[in-house]
């Protein structure tokens, strides 16, 4: 009967063992105890009252280290609150005029909508209106007409006073080497066959006979012409067709006027 009794009984024989492995897990997580609390924690004493009381010291130091790290970071949060909510507060003070102006643009797309109807069913009032607008319109019809015929006659008179200015005429001076055949060329001859050429826009000017050799002389004659009328093909052209006298013609210098 003892024996049943003690089966059905629930007692804790191996309580020391427990104690001792609870020991050990708290010291992982939180270091290790003191020398004392080591010595009272023993086998012998894990099961007496002085284990229990070292082993919630433990526990309770811990709790508080954890305590006080959870209150600061709780008083952190907190003056980040407050300061959030006090920029908060500024920013709503600062703009006001953008929450009340808002709801009035809402307010004027619906009346633009509305204009187009109103339109198609015109009184007679607003039929004279519109037949005012177009009396302005050919009013502003004749104004372009007048300033159309401003514009013309402008445009005319400075035609006038354009084509009244002399126009300048591009010229050029030419200085030409012309050859004789030989030494026994009457120089003076040439020189009288070459002044002989006439043209519209050539005039003749100063003239000279340079030595070439052996007894030869070329005539060298300089000419003002207008670049529109006479070309330097033209004079060539006209010097050699006195074939007696001219061997040839070049051109020693030109130059624009």
């Amino acid at each position: 009967m003892a024996t049943n009794f003690l089966a059905h009984e629930k007692i804790w024989f191996d309580k020391f063992k427990y104690d001792d492995a609870e020991r050990r897990f708290y010291e992982q997580m939180n270091g290790p105890v003191t020398s004392g609390s080591r010595q009272s924690s023993g086998p012998g004493a894990s099961s007496g009252p002085g284990g229990d009381h070292s082993e919630l010291i433990v526990r309770i130091t811990s709790l508080e280290v954890e305590n006080q790290n959870l209150r600061g970071v709780v008083q952190d949060l907190q003056q980040a609150i407050s300061k959030l909510e006090a920029r908060l507060s500024s920013l709503e003070k600062s703009s006001p005029t953008p929450r009340a102006t808002a709801p009035q643009t809402q307010h004027v797309s619906p009346m633009r909508q509305v204009e187009p109807p109103t339109k198609k069913g015109a009184t007679p009032a607003e039929d004279d209106e519109d037949n005012d607008i177009d009396l302005f319109g050919s009013d502003e019809e004749e104004e372009d007409k007048e300033a159309a015929r401003l514009r013309e006659e402008r445009l005319r008179q400075y035609a006038e006073k354009k084509a009244k200015k002399p126009t300048l005429v591009a010229k050029s001076s030419i200085l030409l080497d012309v050859k004789p055949w030989d030494d026994e060329t009457d120089m003076a001859q040439l020189e009288t066959c070459v002044r002989s050429i006439q043209l519209d826009g050539l005039v003749w000017g100063a003239s000279k006979l340079v030595p070439v050799g052996y007894g030869i002389r070329k005539l060298q004659i300089q000419c003002v012409v207008e670049d529109d009328k006479v070309g330097t093909d033209l004079l060539e052209e006209e010097i050699t067709k006195f074939e007696e006298h001219v061997q040839s013609v070049d051109i020693a210098a030109f130059n624009k006027i």
